[in-house]
């Protein structure tokens, strides 16, 4: 994933949001609408996030050191497991209290016009933050579902973004629901009924961002396509002649870790197989570009020990051995 079309639709987000918050802040402040103070929070929580996306964006660039030898890239993934957090902590949890006691202690909406049309303007501008979003992340989604591309981005800040202006955009639909209805019928309940929806929706996306920012924390392996590049790469049929077993971990979003161990002639010497397993790393960079720390151990297959059964660490499904002559 870009980094670039990340940043980018991080930038938007974060213009909009700001100028979005200080809007609502005004209208609370003019009509005492709970719903109107719960969505300033949150567009308060999501200039925040944004600001900690582009934090972990600059920290993740850090170079290698002794004692953190493959880098930095995953501090992309924790500074976008703290925006889950935050958006649950500050944002849905707040909602909900201050629905609650909007709902407890109801009172009118006043100066209507001012929440309306700051809902209105705030619809707007999260369409400008959202549009941005979905257009930097179709140049990378190819054929996938939203959803597809939402769990499989290895890269967490466009999946970030998008399900943050999704909350927000549908969060304003319920803001100005909840003042709406609080006006034609003049019962404030329904403004702290909004506010509770609002809350509840940004817990709700608070816990999908946390659970796909885990996986990433844990270590993804390379999606499919990217496996069978790599696998078509390391075998050349003369000195290569198959894969044993090998795995994929993601470093960070733009950076893959490499480790198989590879089937050799037995008859090769070790000059033809060092040379043989530089080119096969060569040859791997080229499929795959981010593959840039890769450990190719060779061996020799055993068609008796594979008799056996499936060699413990091999990968379920994973490549298939080299022919029996060999």
């Amino acid at each position: 994933m870009s980094a670039s079309g990340g940043t980018r639709a991080i930038v938007a987000a974060l213009g909009a949001n700001l100028a979005i918050a200080a809007s609502k802040f005004v209208a609370f402040a003019f009509s005492g609408s709970s719903s109107m103070l719960a969505e300033g929070v949150h567009s308060l929580a999501d200039s925040g996030n944004q600001f900690l996306l582009l934090i972990g964006g600059k920290k993740a660039q850090r170079e290698a050191t002794p004692q953190h030898p493959f880098g930095y890239g995953r501090e992309r993934y924790i500074y976008a497991f703290l925006v889950s957090i935050v958006l649950f902590s500050v944002g849905g949890m707040f909602a909900i209290y201050e629905g609650y006691e909007k709902i407890n202690h109801p009172h009118q909406v006043e100066h209507w016009y001012w929440p309306v049309g700051v809902l209105l303007f705030a619809i707007i501008a999260e369409g400008f933050s959202f549009r941005t979003a979905i257009k930097e992340s179709n140049e990378l989604r190819g054929k996938l579902s939203w959803s597809q591309f939402i769990r499989r981005a290895k890269a967490p800040e466009l999946p970030v973004v998008l399900l943050e202006d999704f909350g927000a955009l549908i969060g304003l639909v319920l803001a100005l629901l909840g003042v709406g209805l609080a006006l034609l019928t003049g019962d404030g309940v329904w403004d702290g009924i909004g506010t509770v929806c609002i809350g509840v929706l940004l817990v709700l996306i608070a816990l999908v961002l946390a659970a796909e920012t885990k996986s990433l924390l844990l270590g993804e392996a390379a999606g499919v396509e990217e496996v069978q590049k790599i696998e078509a790469a390391i075998v050349e049929g003369d000195t290569v002649t198959g894969i044993i077993h090998m795995r994929t971990l993601h470093l960070g979003p733009e950076e893959l870790l490499v480790a198989a161990k590879i089937a050799v002639q037995h008859d090769d010497t070790a000059a033809e197989v060092a040379k043989a397993i530089n080119a096969a790393e060569a040859r791997i960079r080229t499929a795959v570009p981010i593959a840039r720390v890769i450990y190719l151990e060779p061996d020799i297959y055993s068609e008796a020990e594979a008799a056996k059964g499936p060699d413990p660490e091999a990968t379920p499904g994973g490549p298939t051995p080299p022919p029996a002559d060999h």
